[in-house]
This record gives structure tokens, C-alpha cells and sequence, in this order.
């Protein structure tokens, strides 16, 4: 319960600060344009703090907080006087009318650059990207990418973490090919690029990343049996493990390695395993039954609430992805612009069939995206925050009525024709806007559910 208040609260704070950035640009441009701005909010319905500003704007903080809006001096909605016609929006040049509407998207991405410069600024702790396992016959193997490789550039742009591979990764759903640049680990600085044929991909990221996918996994410090946290209320604990034991024996079999722990445990849901531990060099036989869990397939798996020991990272994988005020202004630039591509890239997919509908998410998934990043610390929650700025920026100009484009593909069209697009037609424009809208929404909230 806990876990779900602090995910609920994160995401307002998420919601509240982008739903601010973006109307924000509207009200600055509009001001700035000369268009009486009558209310800010933030929020739909009552009121539950307003204020009136010495601009003689209504400043208001709404009851539903999922998006908010910008109301501006408009003689469609409004008896004009006629002092106030050289205030209302209707009746400013195309370009002014323009420049406002697409002022909020503009934001979007602007506390983007912000959020990413403050991300290099403070700096994140990161590891290089270098394959630890490959499987074999899989794509990866195919290709031959090896383990010890260091991942260099996925198709051209450079990837300094995983982080950056996975977004590389990611935006080739649907192609037929793309190519790595890489290192190999006896080749120190030797670049090799390998091709990488993805015609027989099968990537569903709700069961899996798309490295796996590939058929490979980033190396990580491998994992000794001996136990650094039990669970109180787990599996583990009522068995009498305790934190320091080092598991010796599993299902009879000698533990070679932490995989082979995990692989006994997940077989045996609810059915006795018996152990042989050493703690402070006494062996001690011990049972244990692994609880239950039913995975999104239907599959049963058992799990017992401990955890191993991890190796510490060479040193020469570690590094602070951080640069100084300068720098980490064209880094912040570089990396909003690779999300702009990336997020183009996958709503052309979700077009043309390439990604399927149940890719969507919705306000729950978000949620617990911003639950999880607020976890983690500050840089995190602010990597978060852009990421969904620019989601935000890019799906309001889409040419969909009701949203900012919309709205420009109407002024568009006024440009063109030398008149404004006919009430009607745009009134029919909103209607279908508003029902292609709500029925991605109603998918994406279907599809968080279906998550959960």
C-alpha cells in the first residue's frame, strides 16, 4: 500500500511539474504576443487555490490533476468589446497564433535540455557497456558478437552505458537490420563493426529486454552463494537462513554457481528443497519451501526472498557519466535529440503495424515508472521527467485535433487557403480527434491493467 501511495505521489509531482513546463509556454508566448491570458491552471474542474495577478491572470491549482490549460481572450468563446479586440487571440496574425500553440510542445522540450544538462551536471554513476554472455545460435552469435566485447555504437551513434545501447536497440523494433561498433577485449582499440540481421527478431518487451532478445546479456561481477539479505516475512527466513550463510548444497547437487540456486528455487514452487549451509564453518541441513508467483504467461515460479553476495566491478568498467557546465550543455542537446528520434521513430512503427498496441502505456505505468526513478534518487527522477517531456512535446504535435497539432495543421491549412478552416469542419476535426484520442488512451489503460 505504501509502495502504491508513493508511486501515486511521484507521479502528480511528474505530472504536475510537466503539465506546468508545457502550458507555461503558452502563456509566456501568448503574453509576449500580446493575448490576454484570463486563467493559468494546472488541473481540471474546482478550484482548490487561485489567485489573481497583478496581470489580472486567474492563477489556479485544479482538483484533477491530469493536465491543465492556458485560457486566452478569444472572440469565438467571448463577446469582445472593442478595446479589447487587439487582446484576443483569434484576432492576432497566423504567425503570432502559431507561435503560441506551438510554444507548449516547445517547452516540453526545452525542460528536456534542462533536465539532461542537470543529469551531466550532478553526474550518474554508469558502467560500460561490455557483453558478458552470448548465446549461442542467437542473432548476437550470428553476428559474431563475442563476451569481453565492449559495445561501442549501435548503428552510428555512440554508447557510452547501457542505457544508451538499449535506446539503440530499441529503435530498430521492426527493421531488418542494424550494426554495432565494438572492441573486442584481446583488441584494445581495434574497432570492428558488426552486422546484425534482425528479419527473424521476435522481441516482446513485456517478457524480455531486447538484448536478451538478440541473445546477449551485459557482463555484471559474478554472484557467490553467500547470502547478503533474507526477507523477514520470506520463503528463506522460515527456513532459518540467515544473512552469511553460504549455500553449499541445493536439491542435493553442489553449488557451482548463483544461476544454479535460482534455477532450483523458480522449479520448486511450494515443494521442500532441502539445503547444506556452512555458517561460521558449521554445515547445517536445512529445508526449504519456495513460495509461489504466477508470472504475466501463466507460468508458476518459486521464490524465497534472499539475496547474494556480488562481486565488487573491475575498476576499469566504472565511471561518473559527468561534464562540466559547458559540456553538459551539448550533451543535454545530444541526448534530448536522440530521444526526439527515438520516440518518432517508434510512433511511426505504431502507425505502419511495425509495434503493436500493446507497447502503449498508460497513467499506471507511468506511475510506477515515476515511483521507481523518485527511488532511486534525484539524477534518476530528472532522467525520468525528460524522458516523458519530450513524449509529451512530440504526442501534442501530433496533426490530431485536440492536440497543439491539431490546432497547427488547421493554421496550416489557413496559410494555404488564405482563410481560417470553416467552424464546422473543424468542430467534425475535434470529434475525431477526440475519439482516435480516448480510444489510445482506453488501450494504454487496458494494457497497464493487463501489467499489473
Amino acid at each position: 500500500m505504501t509502495g502504491i501511495l508513493w508511486n501515486f505521489v511521484a507521479f502528480i509531482v511528474a505530472l504536475g511539474i510537466l503539465v506546468a513546463v508545457h502550458e507555461f509556454g503558452h502563456f509566456w508566448v501568448a503574453r509576449r504576443c500580446g493575448v490576454k491570458v484570463e486563467k493559468f491552471s494546472i488541473g481540471f474542474g474546482k478550484s482548490i487555490w487561485s489567485k489573481i495577478g497583478k496581470d489580472g491572470t486567474e492563477y489556479s491549482v485544479s482538483m484533477i490533476p491530469l493536465g491543465g490549460y492556458v485560457k486566452m481572450l478569444d472572440g469565438r468563446v467571448d463577446d469582445l468589446k472593442e478595446s479589447e479586440k487587439a487582446f484576443a487571440f483569434d484576432l492576432k496574425p497566423l504567425w503570432k497564433r502559431s507561435a503560441i500553440v506551438a510554444a507548449g510542445p516547445a517547452f516540453n522540450f526545452l525542460f528536456a535540455i534542462f533536465a539532461y544538462w542537470l543529469v551531466f551536471l550532478i553526474g550518474v554513476p554508469a558502467v560500460k557497456p561490455v557483453v558478458g554472455q552470448v548465446t549461442p545460435s542467437s542473432i548476437a552469435a550470428e553476428a559474431g558478437l563475442e563476451p569481453g566485447m565492449e559495445l561501442k555504437a549501435v548503428s552510428g551513434v555512440k554508447t557510452a552505458d547501457w542505457e544508451s545501447v538499449n535506446m539503440g536497440l530499441i529503435s530498430h523494433i521492426g527493421d531488418r537490420q542494424l550494426t554495432m561498433t565494438v572492441v573486442p577485449a584481446d583488441g584494445v582499440g581495434v574497432e570492428q563493426i558488426k552486422y546484425f540481421d534482425l528479419t527473424e527478431w521476435k522481441f516482446d518487451p513485456e517478457k524480455q529486454s531486447a538484448m536478451s532478445a538478440l541473445g546477449f546479456v551485459p557482463f555484471t561481477p559474478p554472484l557467490t552463494p553467500r547470502l547478503t539479505n533474507v526477507s523477514p516475512e520470506g520463503a528463506g527466513a522460515r527456513a532459518g537462513l540467515e544473512v552469511g550463510d553460504v549455500l553449499l548444497e541445493v536439491d542435493g547437487l553442489k553449488v557451482a554457481n548463483w544461476q544454479q540456486v535460482v534455477d532450483a528455487i523458480q522449479q520448486h514452487p511450494n515443494t521442500p528443497i532441502e539445503l547444506n549451509v556452512d555458517r561460521s564453518g558449521q554445515t547445517l541441513a536445512l529445508t526449504i519451501i519456495p513460495d509461489s508467483r504466477e508470472l504475466s504467461d501463466q507460468r508458476v515460479i518459486g521464490f524465497a526472498g534472499i539475496a547474494p553476495e556480488v562481486a565488487e566491478w573491475p575498476e576499469n568498467y566504472r565511471f561518473d557519466l559527468q561534464f562540466g557546465v559547458i559540456d553538459s550543455i551539448g550533451k543535454a542537446v545530444e541526448k534530448t535529440g536522440q530521444v526526439i528520434s527515438l520516440t518518432i521513430s517508434m510512433l511511426k512503427k505504431l502507425i505502419v503495424g511495425d509495434v503493436g498496441l500493446n507497447n502503449l502505456s498508460g497513467p499506471i505505468s507511468i506511475a510506477k515508472g515515476a515511483g521507481t526513478t523518485a527511488d532511486y534518487g534525484l539524477v534518476y527522477f530528472l532522467g525520468f521527467l525528460a524522458l516523458i517531456s519530450v513524449n509529451l512535446g512530440i504526442i501534442n504535435l501530433v496533426p490530431l485535433p485536440m492536440l497543439d497539432g491539431g490546432h497547427l495543421l488547421f493554421f496550416a491549412i489557413e496559410a494555404v487557403i488564405r482563410r481560417p478552416v470553416p467552424e464546422k469542419i473543424q468542430e467534425m476535426g475535434y470529434r475525431v480527434g477526440g475519439a482516435i484520442i480516448f480510444s489510445l488512451m482506453a488501450v494504454a489503460i487496458f494494457n497497464d491493467f493487463a501489467r499489473l
